[in-house]
């Protein structure tokens, strides 16, 4: 019987019986008249208490689409692995492939700063028990998500606690990137759709680059964690956006790791941002135990 019983928990162990839960979830944009769904990961705790959960909303990259996280990552459970041991709801919501996670003021169909600080977060408050307040949300991304994660934090800071980016595309200026001649022209042409052609200071550009938040994150003042590989194209962007936090004192986590712009580093990058707004959760009294 003892050995049964072994062999039992073995069992639903390795068919992840005890594992998180992976919903997915149909989201309206008020903006865009249109419909988009969303991952959302339960944590295995989820379905045995009635406790208010936090939040982590994790980005996906140019080019992706909400299930990125949970398919492409080497380590298929990756994501479900940490909600369980960190007790943390994580909503992957749909940014489509060049949405920059802004309002696009010429593309009426990519209003996406919108879309994920209401339509989003109110669908996920209203759907599961989650701290509806700021002091129960984080957010983080990849590439195109972690400019993101850093745009939407910074310009709406009372929705978060604390906010990351792993190879973030922190500034627009693309001639700042270390890409192809081809791969240079296929992103500014799609950045002209987006935002126009006019590169001047005071254009969507520079308005909306994350490089140029810097004394907008110093005033609002959310703990923020940031990284990029060494060999990643995006790490001048990523150094310069270091420089000016450092420079206005603002605090901030900054790490440079061995890697380029790739899943692995991603994988490797994820848990520690997971670490890092744990800490936050648990300062502010917002963790799940």
């Amino acid at each position: 019987m003892k050995k049964t019983g072994i062999l039992l928990v073995l069992f639903c162990l390795a068919s992840g019986v005890f594992a998180s839960v992976v919903d997915s979830v149909s989201i309206p944009s008020k903006a865009m008249q249109k419909t988009y769904q969303a991952a959302v990961v339960l944590p295995d705790s989820y379905k045995g208490n009635n406790r208010a959960y936090p939040v982590l909303y994790l980005l996906h990259g140019g080019g992706g689409h909400f299930r990125d996280w949970l398919t492409l990552t080497p380590d298929k459970q990756l994501v479900k692995k940490l909600a369980d041991q960190y007790n943390l709801i994580i909503v992957m919501p749909e940014g489509e492939t060049f949405s920059w996670y802004l309002n696009s003021p010429l593309d009426k169909n990519s209003q996406f700063e919108s879309y994920i600080t209401e339509d989003v977060i109110q669908k996920i408050d209203n759907s599961y028990r989650t701290i509806r307040s700021g002091k129960g949300r984080v957010i983080t991304g990849l590439s195109m998500g972690g400019h993101g994660a850093l745009y939407l934090s910074a310009r709406h800071p009372d929705l978060f606690c604390a906010a990351g980016s792993m190879s973030g595309a922190v500034d627009m200026k693309t001639e700042n990137w270390r890409i192809t001649p081809e791969f240079l022209s296929n992103v500014n042409s799609r950045f002209e759709k987006l935002l126009g052609r006019d590169t001047s200071s005071t254009n969507y550009y520079f308005q909306n680059s994350v490089v140029n938040l810097a004394d907008k994150m110093k005033q609002n003042g959310l703990p923020l964690i940031i990284e990029c590989g060494v060999d990643d194209f995006l790490i001048e962007p990523n150094r310069e956006l270091h420089r000016r936090l450092v420079y206005n004192k603002t605090p901030h986590d900054y790490t440079e790791r061995p890697g380029a712009h790739t899943w692995p580093y991603w994988e490797n990058a994820l848990p520690y941002h997971v670490a890092f707004f744990h800490r936050i959760l648990l300062s502010l009294g917002s963790a799940v135990s």
